[in-house]
């Protein structure tokens, strides 16, 4: 087995509140950090700027692969027309889950971080405020990484910092590392605008967390 170098960390970063906290986390806990950022056709655009902006004010190399497979498969209100919203379908998932979404990125990102000697993955995946989105559980994502360290023949470890968190918790956390002032930079609302629209699910939970810490968001 490729015993990688437990110095280093990759972070999944999506330019979101979440991933933004998990990288100043990694920061803190490891000597060299880099971050990787997938383009999936996702309306919320916007967020590719806000990772490049994040990894800049972090100091840290940001890589942005293209995966235009995902919005040719569709199945998800992320990358298609339609309107994101809070609905429970008849599957038990809301209309913003992406089939697959978080795996390939974990599946990609161990390859990255296979040629750059990295043995840290890092995710900014949440249990607790869960979305419905069955790819964001420890489970799951501990099972990824046990096949992917197997198909490597790699000792892969993979983070998740957030994953018992409360969003309030969470926020509570992005302040103790230093996260804050990147936060202004972040991307949360699904329907790509800025300022944040401010209804959609996720401008809502991000609302409440930080209403709930009693901290004002940076980003507003």
């Amino acid at each position: 087995m490729r015993i990688l170098d437990p110095k280093k960390a990759l972070v999944v970063l999506s330019g979101g509140q979440d991933s933004t906290t998990c990288l100043f986390w990694a920061l803190r806990e490891f000597s060299l950090v880099k971050s990787i950022t997938f383009d999936y056709g996702q309306r919320h655009r916007i967020e590719l700027e806000s990772a490049a902006a994040v990894a800049k004010e972090a100091g840290i190399a940001n890589r942005c692969i293209q995966l235009s497979g995902l919005s040719e498969l569709g199945g998800s209100a992320l990358i298609g027309e339609e309107e994101v919203s809070g609905e429970i379908l008849g599957d038990g998932l809301p209309n913003s889950f992406v089939p697959g979404r978080n795996l390939i990125f974990l599946s990609y990102a161990a390859a990255y971080a296979y040629q750059e000697d990295m043995k840290h993955i890092v995710l900014g995946a949440c249990e607790t405020d869960f979305s419905g989105y069955p790819d964001c559980r420890a489970d799951t994502l501990g099972r990824a990484i046990e096949a992917l360290s197997l198909g490597m023949e790699a000792d892969f470890e993979i983070h998740t910092p957030l994953m018992s968190l409360t969003k309030a918790e969470s926020v509570l956390l992005a302040k103790e590392v230093g996260a804050f002032k990147a936060l202004q930079f972040t991307h949360t609302c699904y329907n790509g605008v800025r300022p944040p629209c401010g209804h959609c699910p996720a401008c809502l939970l991000r609302a409440k967390g930080f209403q709930e810490a009693g901290e004002e968001d940076p980003l507003l």
